[in-house]
């Protein structure tokens, strides 16, 4: 599992002009689910998303996690992440799961996430998602759960 994950003031997902995600401070996370992916990947992924340290201390250092500030977690679908690149001028998307296990695999994620932290919003599986959001530093990260 793949996630692009960066720290917001503030995102959205909006599809056919519906809001359908939103939050404030904390972190937008693009997610992908590779063909492997299963139960050990998504608990991990959450882990990592929950306790990266990309939130900033008293002294100014990123040393506070998503659960230490209670941030939003605003978790987006997005195939294209896992995409293989190395070769010629358009993506290969044969690294990536099959519509249907990726979906099994960010619900649960999502559900997880939601059992475990308050503030969890989503965008629309396979859907055509304009996603808004204000980059905090800007802070980006790219986490993988093996």
């Amino acid at each position: 599992m793949i996630a692009l994950i960066q720290r917001v003031t503030e995102a959205s997902v909006r599809v056919d002009d519906e809001t359908v995600g939103a939050i404030g401070p904390g972190l937008l996370a693009l997610v992908a689910v590779e063909p492997d992916d299963g139960e050990k990947q998504t608990r991990r992924m959450l882990e990592r998303l929950l306790g990266y340290r990309v939130f900033s201390d008293e002294q100014g250092r990123m040393n506070r996690s998503l659960t230490d500030t209670g941030g939003g977690l605003l978790l987006v679908s997005q195939f294209t992440l896992a995409a293989d690149t190395a070769k010629g001028s358009r993506p290969s998307f044969t690294s990536a799961a099959s519509p249907e296990h990726a979906r099994h695999w960010f619900d649960r994620l999502v559900d997880l996430a939601r059992e475990t932290h308050p503030g969890v919003e989503i965008g629309r599986f396979g859907a055509h998602m304009v996603v808004s959001l204000v980059n905090d530093g800007p802070v980006t990260f790219w986490l993988h759960a093996r």
